[in-house]
């Protein structure tokens, strides 16, 4: 059974600031970030607290399984998330993140329970975003004793048209993600993104008919 537990310098860089935040995986120091990704397949959920403008400190709880559902995963992990690098100009921004996690993993290979294991999911995240186009590209190591789960996504967009800080701007948003080990196919989802003050939803459809949601709030 499949189931879930979890925008002159000064103006440009504050609009950018406002609406990246939101496209990236924490917010503003002393800021507290929930986060959740939902379709058929695979289910995140999780939260982490900024603090510095830098370093966040959070839990994440995660289950995936394969296409056939004779293999699922359960992965709870303490997740360290690290800007280690950002680039700002009059017009757009980049950033490098990395993260860790650490924690157990738990579930079924081949339609056969196996015993928690010690998982560790390092990874990267570097991302380059103006006020109209959107391009990251992600990387993710879920690695445990027998067990290779690494995740890779390259998200793609833009917008369809500039929006100040308090008004709702619409994104279309384009992903490939591939799970090592899980599944053959390469997902592919185009999504409807809506972004406005501190809130982040995405919704769409992939390549194997399945809905999509992706939010992320901050407060």
């Amino acid at each position: 059974m499949f189931t879930f537990n979890m925008r002159l310098w000064a103006i440009p860089l504050i609009f950018l600031s406002s609406h990246l935040a939101f496209a990236a995986p924490m917010g503003f120091e002393g800021s507290v970030m929930t986060m959740g990704e939902f379709n058929q397949n695979w289910r995140e959920a999780g939260f982490n607290y900024a603090i510095t403008s830098r370093d966040a400190l959070g839990l994440m709880h995660l289950e995936f399984r394969s296409d056939n559902y004779k293999d699922k995963r359960e992965v709870d992990t303490l997740h360290y998330t690290r800007l280690l690098s950002r680039w700002n100009s009059t017009d757009a921004q980049s950033n490098l993140w990395l993260f860790m996690g650490l924690g157990e993993v738990r579930g079924v290979a081949n339609n056969q329970s196996f015993d928690s294991k010690f998982i560790a999911s390092p990874g990267f995240q570097f991302d380059y975003e103006t006020t109209r186009i959107y391009f990251a590209t992600i990387h993710k190591l879920y690695r445990a004793s027998n067990l290779n789960h690494d995740t890779t996504s390259i998200r793609a967009g833009f917008s369809f048209y500039e929006a100040d800080y308090d008004q709702t701007q619409p994104w279309f948003i384009l992903e490939t993600k591939y799970i090592n080990q899980i599944s053959d196919k390469i997902e592919v989802t185009p999504m409807l993104r809506l972004i406005n003050k501190n809130i982040f939803v995405e919704g769409g459809v992939n390549n194997s008919g399945q809905p999509r949601l992706n939010f992320m709030y901050t407060f």
